[in-house]
């Protein structure tokens, strides 16, 4: 074969080669066609957008949304010790972060839960999830929350424990944090047009160091759960 005809054949085989491998590329040697920052995944084309007009349409509820949020970037739920109300080192250093949080979010209020084990009785246990509610909504204040948006103090007792045994059991010896909506009964809309607000406070308090969960001291030990 002469030389003349075998160049055509190399130049085809060159160029069917280098298709396979761009067909093989991943989405980085792509880039080289679309403009900065174009390979990002944002959820889909137009979803922030979407969002938005979501939520002012009242298709989408912005005190889920914000409690998804506070559940994402807050640890919500405390643990105590047998029988005690009592705030070991580690549920300080997460009641911080959580006061941290809400801070950030003078729009909201919140509710605490309290729970206890099963161990002892309905009525003992009952007043011990209160107490336990109660201290969480002492410290948050005392951190620096208007206890006006903690909406309300709530005892479940021993009636919702996530694991279920009569043993004690420390995970059910917990309160939880929980979004319950707007401060003062305000449409979902109080927010519209104070994102950047938000944003500058979240920029302003991300210079602010958090506290460092470390591990908890023991409780006391005696009737209840």
């Amino acid at each position: 074969m002469s030389i003349e005809r075998i160049k055509p054949l190399l130049a085809a085989t060159s160029v069917i080669a280098l298709l396979t491998a761009c067909s093989n590329a991943d989405v980085a040697s792509k880039s080289w066609f679309l403009e900065a920052g174009a390979q990002l995944n944002e959820g889909g084309l137009g979803q922030p957008t979407a969002y938005n007009a979501g939520v002012q349409t009242g298709k989408i509820n912005p005190a889920v949304s914000m409690a998804n949020r506070f559940n994402k970037e807050s640890t919500d739920t405390v643990n105590f010790a047998f029988n005690s109300a009592a705030l070991d080192n580690t549920a300080r250093a997460i009641l911080s972060q959580q006061a941290h949080w809400i801070a950030q979010f003078p729009e909201l209020r919140f509710r605490v839960y309290g729970h206890t084990d099963l161990v002892g009785s309905n009525a003992y246990n009952k007043r011990l999830g209160m107490r336990r509610a109660n201290v969480v909504v002492n410290y948050l204040v005392a951190s620096g929350i208007s206890r006006s948006r903690l909406e309300a103090v709530v005892s479940y007792g021993e009636s919702r424990p996530l694991i279920v045994t009569r043993a004690p059991e420390m995970r059910n010896r917990r309160t939880v944090t929980e979004v319950t909506g707007f401060v003062g009964g305000r449409k979902p809309t109080v927010m519209d047009g104070k994102y950047a607000e938000v944003v500058y406070r979240e920029y302003v308090g991300s210079a602010v160091p958090l506290p460092i969960i470390s591990a908890g001291t023991a409780g006391s030990i005696g009737e209840g759960s």
